[in-house]
């Protein structure tokens, strides 16, 4: 107990708002349940085109595959909510809030190699990988697990202290370390997330639809606008990276508190972002304004594609034609 508590405090000392500790062996079942569900998931197509997902799905399932010997995870979470408000007034695109500061994985892999090298300190041999999104390990999962939170019915973490904004890291290690209790699911008859999906990509409660989700959308998917069905075109009003829709409606955000973290802070760019001044951005300087920003990930082109859409999908003046014409509307 004395070094999972002092694991802890290192990890908050490093500046995580919420830390966990869940014991990657116990109960057996756990892996064998993860699995079914990724493989149940997986079978119905809902990862789309990010066949790396498809790819050994019983690894991603147990920890111990991705780190010989795993016997914990520690999973940890940093507050990304600020006190600013997205314009939403026409002409302007709108930008994930995760996405208004720095990249999230520099931040919190940085910070978990520290977290790294004080666990070696305070135990000599042992080992640890940390992940922050990219690696094997459903995070959300073994965030429940560790107490962090659960996962909601919108199938992101609910945290009653930090609502919906932890963006989450972990760290797998060959120590035995004293576990947390698992979180309580506390969502109860409440479906404001699965309503305010504007493409209904929450199939079900706790199932969420990646090729109908504006985050995989706008962010995942390659290709030009033929690759997004009309009418979903049509839903994605001035969205250009993410969607936060199903996030902004929990119940539980209204008690949250914006982080103190200056990594997470919004610039100009990201909180009103011009769509008229963006679709004349090219490739070298996309590159240049996103270089340490979440955004790189949705390419120059797919980008591009985001913002024409959304640019089309601005208020048309009276009399214009729809920008998206059906294709059984009448020539």
């Amino acid at each position: 107990m004395a070094l999972s508590r002092a694991i802890k405090e290192e990890a908050r000392a490093l500046g995580f708002d919420a830390v966990g500790i869940a014991r990657s062996t116990v109960p057996d079942t756990h892996a064998q349940t993860l699995l079914a569900r990724l493989t149940q998931w997986l079978e119905r197509g809902y990862h789309g085109t990010m066949a790396w997902m498809a790819r050994t799905p019983e690894r991603r399932a147990d920890p111990a595959q991705a780190l010989p010997g795993c016997r914990s995870i520690i999973s940890v979470g940093m507050n990304y909510l600020t006190d600013q408000r997205a314009d939403e007034r026409p002409g302007h695109g709108r930008i994930a809030r995760y996405a208004w500061g720095k990249d999230y994985h520099t931040v919190l892999g940085d910070r978990l190699r520290q977290l790294e090298r004080r666990i070696r300190e305070l135990s000599p041999g042992a080992v640890t990988r940390s992940y922050v999104d990219t690696g094997p390990v459903m995070e959300k999962a073994w965030a429940e697990q560790a107490g962090l939170g659960w996962i909601g019915k919108h199938s992101n973490l609910v945290s009653s202290q930090f609502g919906s904004w932890l963006l989450l890291g972990e760290i797998l290690t060959t120590l035995e370390l004293e576990p947390d209790e698992p979180a309580t699911d506390l969502c109860g008859s409440c479906t404001l997330c699965i309503q305010a999906c504007p493409t209904q990509a929450i199939v079900e409660p706790y199932i969420v639809d990646a090729t109908r989700c504006i985050s995989y959308l706008t962010i995942e998917l390659r290709g030009e606008h033929a690759a997004i069905p009309d009418d979903t075109r049509r839903r994605m009003g001035n969205k250009i990276f993410g969607c936060d829709d199903c996030l902004d409606v929990c119940p539980f955000n209204l008690r949250a508190e914006p982080t103190g973290e200056p990594a997470f802070q919004p610039t100009a760019l990201t909180l009103t972002p011009r769509l008229d001044d963006l679709a004349g951005m090219n490739e070298a300087a996309f590159a240049t304004l996103f270089q340490h920003s979440p955004i790189k990930r949705s390419k120059h082109a797919g980008l591009q594609r985001n913002i024409d859409i959304a640019r089309r999908n601005q208020p048309s003046p009276v009399g214009a034609s729809a920008p998206f014409p059906s294709k059984d509307r009448e020539e």
